[in-house]
């Protein structure tokens, strides 16, 4: 069939997920998930806005945008909703990074971006990190488009100050800058408050991570006016109900109660640090994790020779064949039991 294929489907390699296991009693900690419910309050929105599955929802998510920006300190009209962050980022690759010059971003970060330049079209360059997995912002001073950094980047779970963002801001007047902050609610700094300063920022968020809304697919960006505007123009030519009413209704829920997104926040920051040290006590070095995950590598043991080795004791771990990075595992932080239970089953390897 795939003579029927359009010429740009022939070029596509696909982004591929993270396995979602078929079987009970495996130990997930390979997608970033929340290992935490979503707040009971999320579920009891859902199943009031059940009542409305009949009409569409409201192509302009309102309430949800409105809520966004009162959490957030910036006016609804800033505010741009999707059907999760991915979605919010294809269509800032379409809307805002398509232009003569590439767009940057850094060689070792989250591998959809690359699969959004061939769908689209984009030029692009790697730059490269530092020796130690960090974004150098003075490599991005080369003729660009655009500058695009996840932060904390994934997968290292690494992440730049907000003055290091605000440097690159000022630096760069007439470039644009995206920031995808998909992990920054566990630990890092976020550029939402530069954003009243700065026209040339985009600032991405989802609510798959902190909020425990994996499943439920919602996205947003800051932005000023043009910026979301453009957004808004695509998702218009493309989809104009892109969030569902569930998903409205749950994601305000999510965002209203602060108490239990700072409880569970607490936790996962709590066990990312005993997590950090317990691999670091079997041989592994840790890179320094802001994010809901670490990533390590052992000093005498392959990546994927540890992965597959976890796999068959079920328990799964992120590992990427790729350059630089060959050798690390990208490691979803779980309950306390799930890294308990992972720190048993290394301890039974190395």
């Amino acid at each position: 069939m795939s003579r029927f294929w359009s010429p740009v489907v022939h070029t596509l390699s696909p982004y591929v997920p993270g396995e979602q296991p078929k079987q009970d009693g495996v130990v997930k900690l390979n997608t970033n998930e929340n290992p935490y419910p979503p707040s009971p309050r999320v579920l009891t929105a859902i199943a009031s806005a059940a009542e409305r599955l009949r009409l569409y929802p409201d192509p302009h998510a309102t309430r949800l945008r409105e809520a966004i920006a009162a959490y957030s300190g910036v006016a609804p009209e800033q505010v741009f909703v999707g059907n999760g962050s991915d979605e919010v980022l294809a269509h800032t690759f379409q809307a805002l990074l398509k232009h003569d010059k590439p767009l940057l971003f850094p060689d070792v970060t989250y591998s959809f971006y690359p699969v959004y330049c061939r769908l689209y079209g984009i030029a692009h360059e790697e730059v490269p990190l530092d020796a130690a997995m960090r974004i150098e912002t003075a490599g991005y001073r080369r003729p660009s488009s655009a500058i695009l950094l996840c932060n904390p980047n994934a997968p290292t779970g690494i992440a730049l100050s907000r003055e290091a963002i605000a440097a690159l801001l000022a630096e760069n007047p007439d470039r644009l800058v995206v920031v995808d902050e998909a992990y920054v609610d566990f630990g890092a700094e976020s550029a939402v408050p530069l954003v009243a300063r700065h026209d040339n920022l985009l600032v991405i968020q989802t609510f798959s991570k902190s909020r425990s809304l994996a499943g439920l697919r919602v996205g947003f960006a800051i932005g000023q006016r043009p910026l979301i505007e453009a957004l808004e123009r695509v998702k218009d030519s493309f989809n104009s109900y892109p969030v569902d009413c569930l998903a409205i209704a749950g994601a305000v829920a999510a965002i209203e109660d602060d108490a239990w997104f700072l409880e569970t926040r607490a936790r996962i920051i709590a066990s990312r640090d005993v997590l950090a040290r317990d691999l670091g006590q079997l041989g592994f070095e840790v890179l320094p994790s802001l994010a809901n995950f670490v990533f390590a590598r052992h000093r005498s043991r392959s990546g994927a020779d540890l992965a597959t080795a976890l796999r068959q004791r079920g328990v799964l771990v992120r590992h990427f064949k790729k350059p630089r990075i060959e050798d690390f595992l990208r490691i979803t932080v779980g309950t306390e039991a799930e890294c308990s239970r992972l720190i048993d089953v290394l301890r039974g390897l190395i």
